[in-house]
């Protein structure tokens, strides 16, 4: 009897990880990455010419507590998101119970849940920018505040396009009669972009907010 056979006899049947799709998304994730590395640099080069103090006393303006809460969302989304992915191997697309049962929900509940905790996190970066433009923190009135807008302006716009492959993942998987290793594979690879959005952002909280503000006050 075969592994598959002997699968499906069982009732175990596990989605099989797309071997080119994931490895492409991994190789561009790479380059992302390497992107990331020069918004870093780039941020540590100003830090120095300008000094650490100076560095401090403009990241008085931030908001701590308010993206300490709004961090904590973005990282929430990925627990929800492996959520969806898990659901996703074991190809179930909707819920199987209550909408309040969560240890039911299928892959659609998990990421659309995911997408509104990442909508909350960009909203919330708005809300941001908005308060601190009104304390007359522009993109051009100094150095810090061109590398801030700078770094965390190109993180929003990958969120917001992480966004747009849940609403590609939902759409495709209502759209399929049957939800299987090609709705799945979607869903998996999309998983690995929003985790490596995820994990960018808890390095730069911790290098903008932490490190120059946190420290500072407490």
């Amino acid at each position: 009897m075969s592994s598959t056979t002997a699968a499906a006899s069982t009732g175990s049947v596990h989605v099989k990880r797309p071997n080119v799709l994931s490895v492409g998304v991994i190789i561009w994730l790479s380059s992302e990455l390497m992107f990331f590395a020069g918004l870093f640099a780039m941020y540590f080069t100003h830090r120095s010419v300008a000094g650490a103090e100076a560095w401090g006393e403009a990241s008085s303006v931030l908001n701590f507590p308010f993206a300490l809460g709004n961090t904590t969302i973005l990282v929430l989304s990925s627990v929800t998101c492996q959520m969806g992915v898990f659901a996703a191997e074991r190809f179930q697309a909707n819920r199987t119970g209550s909408l309040l049962d969560v240890r039911k929900w299928g892959m659609i509940e998990w990421y659309t849940l995911t997408f509104v905790m990442g909508a909350i996190f960009v909203a919330g970066q708005v809300t941001e920018y908005t308060e601190l433009i009104e304390h007359g923190m522009r993109i051009s009135t100094s150095s810090y505040g061109s590398v801030f807008y700078i770094t965390t302006g190109f993180h929003a716009l990958h969120v917001i396009g992480g966004l747009v492959a849940f609403l590609y993942v939902l759409a495709s998987s209502f759209a399929a009669k049957r939800f299987g290793h090609l709705e799945a594979g979607r869903a998996v690879v999309t998983s690995y972009y929003w985790h490596f959005v995820d994990v960018v952002w808890i390095g730069l909280f911790f290098v903008i907010y932490v490190l120059d503000y946190a420290l500072v006050h407490l």
